[in-house]
């Protein structure tokens, strides 16, 4: 039997007030252009206040954090604060600390495959696999409200071969949508292509299959990508001003965070434009 989920908009949604800290806590991150120093798992950033709050949070890309900028949980800290843990905290319930850290990375996980077969469940064109993923979406929904013990044996690889082939044919069907154009790029397009700052400025790129394709720094002013499957597909530095992606499958904020965008970038209606992209 199918679970019934909670209101989709407000469950991948991070909501901070709600959350103890978790991805300033819990999780690593390296010095690098995204980070201005290193920082282990399960040691407080420098910068989280007591009240749980980030100190320089207005100023992150300024002072060498972009890559906070980028992340984003999909309401995983809040889910595990208040669901699995009750809305105890780490400050003040030591107990809880080692098994929530080890928690939260597990459940964000789950909680980005709930939003693409959130999305999926939506597409005109799935109607024949909705069965399949209403089901993957309540299996994964039952594992991130178990107890600690539940999440931390789930079988997370699994779900995410189940939920990865499910979300693949929920892309043909939509994307059969769209007209077969000619796509000269002068380089191979398709899933995990190299396409690592090429210039695409201008190109139609409707229907294309760029899940896990390399556009780092890649030139897309302008470019049409609506239709195009860019599930995992790395966009940190992709120039995207101008470029259509309103009916993109299976974007995410932190993608759209990590590339260049400006008033001109079309999005799909469930991503809000970043606040550091120009006018």
């Amino acid at each position: 039997m199918t679970a019934v989920l909670p209101d989709r908009s407000a469950a991948l949604v991070a909501d901070c007030a709600r959350c103890v800290g978790l991805c300033c806590v819990a999780l690593a991150f390296a010095r690098s252009a995204d980070f201005a120093f290193d920082k282990s798992a399960g040691d407080p950033c420098t910068h989280l206040e007591t009240d749980d709050r980030c100190r320089i949070h207005p100023d992150l890309r300024a002072r060498g954090f972009r890559g906070c900028t980028a992340f984003d949980c999909f309401g995983a800290g809040q889910k595990v604060t208040q669901q699995t843990f009750g809305g105890r905290s780490w400050r003040e319930y030591p107990d809880v600390r080692a098994p929530m850290f080890a928690v939260f990375p597990i459940v964000r996980q789950l909680q980005e495959l709930l939003w693409h077969l959130a999305e999926a469940i939506d597409l005109p064109s799935a109607g024949p696999l909705l069965p399949a993923l209403r089901d993957a979406e309540g299996a994964i929904e039952r594992v991130t409200t178990g107890a600690p013990d539940e999440i931390l044996s789930a079988d997370v690889p699994a779900l995410r071969r189940e939920v990865g082939d499910l979300l693949r044919r929920a892309s043909a069907l939509q994307r059969a949508s769209y007209p077969v154009l000619p796509k000269k790029t002068g380089r191979r397009l398709g899933p995990g292509a190299d396409l690592l700052g090429a210039v695409l400025q201008g190109r139609d790129l409707r229907g294309a299959d760029l899940r896990g394709a390399l556009l780092i720094a890649a030139d897309l002013r302008g470019a049409d990508l609506r239709g195009a499957d860019l599930l995992g597909a790395d966009l940190r530095d992709a120039d995207l001003r101008g470029a259509d992606l309103s009916e993109a499958l299976f974007l995410t904020r932190p993608q759209v965070a990590s590339a260049i965008g400006d008033g001109g970038t079309r999005l799909p209606g469930r991503l809000g434009r970043p606040g550091h992209w120009g006018s």
